[in-house]
């Protein structure tokens, strides 16, 4: 059988690691969160006091701190996905907080931070076989991907989506901050000088506002099926 690669770029909140790790337990493909990787650099950062609150970063110790991150994804089979390590911990849990939310689109703008991601993200991926989602995966990781989704949702969607999220894991939040959050995310992700958020020339449009996770699962099959990109060799 003939193996693709998927990438999924889009907006936070806007159901993208639903979506990829639905497709990939159905084709039985790796499945990989690149945000997820950009949350374990600014956790980390986090932990060793480079990131301080309302302080600005200071690249520099950033950069030199990189060799000490080090990245795995190990596969779940009770969850069905693989999830991410942070120098051998599962953090997949402590990188979905808010305090890592406000400051990852920061870090994740570092020059040096991209770079070494995105040569781990191609290495994931170069025997194909994978869905991988982020914001710069159709346009800088994987620019020959076989197929593009741009993903989009209406904001007050997206706002409610995460906001019920981190209510059902604990955490005290209010709908206003969620919505500020995730507002300056956008900015962030879409105004950063390294590889911002686009949508790449190919890309197919899935704005799923209205879909729930399974019509927007039979959404990306159909397509599949109708671009004939998976067929017997």
């Amino acid at each position: 059988m003939k193996k693709i690669t998927i990438a999924i770029d889009g907006y936070s909140s806007c159901g993208k690691s639903t979506l990829a790790k639905a497709l990939a337990v159905k084709l039985k493909y790796k499945y990989v969160d690149t945000g997820a990787m950009y949350r374990c650099t600014t956790l980390h950062l986090m932990r060793c006091n480079i990131i301080k609150h309302n302080e600005p970063i200071n690249h520099l110790d950033v950069i030199n701190e990189l060799d000490n991150i080090h990245i795995t994804f190990k596969y779940n089979a009770a969850l069905q996905f693989s999830e991410v390590y942070l120098n051998n911990e599962n953090v997949e849990k402590e990188i979905r907080q808010m305090a890592v939310s406000e400051n990852v689109s920061k870090v994740s703008a570092i020059k040096e931070v991209r770079h070494k991601m995105i040569v781990l993200q191609k290495q994931m991926g170069k025997n194909k076989g994978i869905v991988m989602e982020g914001r710069d995966i159709g346009t800088v990781v994987f620019p020959d991907a076989d197929l593009k989704l741009f993903m989009t949702a209406d904001i007050e969607v997206r706002v409610k989506r995460r906001y019920d999220e981190l209510l059902s894991k604990g955490t005290h939040i209010t709908y206003d901050e969620v919505k500020k959050n995730l507002v300056e995310r956008d900015y962030d992700d879409t105004h950063r000088k390294e590889n911002p958020l686009i949508k790449a020339n190919d890309a197919i449009i899935l704005d799923n506002s209205d879909l729930n996770p399974q019509q927007q699962l039979d959404f990306v099959l159909r397509l599949i099926e109708d671009l004939k990109l998976i067929s017997e060799e």
